[in-house]
């Protein structure tokens, strides 16, 4: 599939990479936009407009707060809870600990749990096909961030949310669906009355847009450019600069092999602060159900299995 020629297909190929636009979507003119479009863009055009102002009120204590917001909502509620935990199983907390980290992860305003598992769930399901909500052979802009503008464009490959029924059984997970943008808005005006303008330009503007981008990241150049050590079915790649500024989200092309592991960086020199926390959660027995890819497993997603793990 991500072989074909430009000139059958009528797009052209991602700049330094083999992967070709097979159906590219417009992200803006020509299409229709619905009221939640509006709305997501608005949204983000306000944080990122927010972080504009991130020179005029730099503080450092505001720089430090923002990066300790960044920890909690970045590593603890995205990276751990939302991804490897709620959306993968690859490890189980205490329900306590769980709802906790769940709840950092809404601070990164990346929408509730359940519609970002379902979102990532499909994603693996259906991995750089048609039915992808966001394979950069739709346009690398669109895999980026464009899909999340195009409300249109989710529903078209599923009216129903029917993979995340262990979450819609749990009755804090509906609850935060319900609630989420009070959430939002609540932390926001908790960081205005504790340090005004400067706290919230650092920590809602700069800390949340990085957040999203950071995400992204994972997203549009995972699947374009790095390394393929794993013979998956998918465009997924490992690509380190993004490993070390996401966590260990960037060793993509581990995750989609093993999707199941808690650890993505598998090498001992794969940056993965994610599995370095949950290593440590484990140890002090706070973490369980630990999951790795055993030697089989490694074996049977090999290119050159028989070179390399004789």
């Amino acid at each position: 599939m991500w072989s074909r020629g430009t000139k059958e297909l009528g797009y052209g190929r991602i700049y330094f990479s083999d992967v070709v636009v097979e159906r590219k979507r417009n992200l803006f003119w020509e299409r229709k936009w619905r009221s939640l479009d509006i709305r997501v863009a608005f949204g983000m055009l306000f944080f990122h407009v927010l972080a504009l102002f991130a020179p005029l009120t730099f503080t450092w204590d505001a720089f430090w707060m923002a990066s300790f917001s960044y920890f909690l909502s970045g590593i603890l509620g995205i990276t751990m809870c939302y991804h490897r935990l709620l959306a993968h199983h690859a490890l189980k907390l205490p329900k306590w600990l769980e709802y906790t980290c769940a709840y950092l992860g809404v601070q990164a305003i990346q929408r509730d749990p359940i519609y970002w598992v379902s979102t990532h769930r499909y994603h693996h399901q259906y991995v750089d096909s048609q039915k992808d909500p966001h394979t950069p052979t739709d346009g690398f802009w669109f895999s980026h961030m464009g899909w999340l503008f195009d409300s249109g464009y989710i529903m078209e490959k599923y009216q129903e949310r029917e993979n995340v029924e262990d979450l819609k059984n749990q009755a804090f997970y509906r609850f935060i669906k319900r609630t989420y943008l009070w959430h939002i808005f609540g932390f926001g005006a908790l960081v205005y009355a504790w340090g005004g303008f400067p706290y919230l330009v650092w920590i809602m503007g700069v800390r949340t847009t990085l957040g999203y981008h950071m995400t992204f990241l994972v997203n549009s150049v995972c699947h374009v450019w790095g390394h393929r050590a794993w013979n998956t079915n998918d465009l997924s790649r490992n690509n380190w600069l993004v490993a070390v500024i996401t966590f260990g989200e960037g060793w993509h092309n581990n995750h989609h092999a093993f999707e199941y592991s808690a650890r993505h960086g598998l090498e001992w020199w794969q940056i993965d602060v994610g599995w370095y926390v949950i290593r440590f959660l484990e140890l002090v027995g706070l973490a369980t159900n630990v999951k790795l890819p055993t030697y089989a497993h490694k074996l049977k997603k090999s290119f050159d299995s028989a070179k390399k793990f004789k």
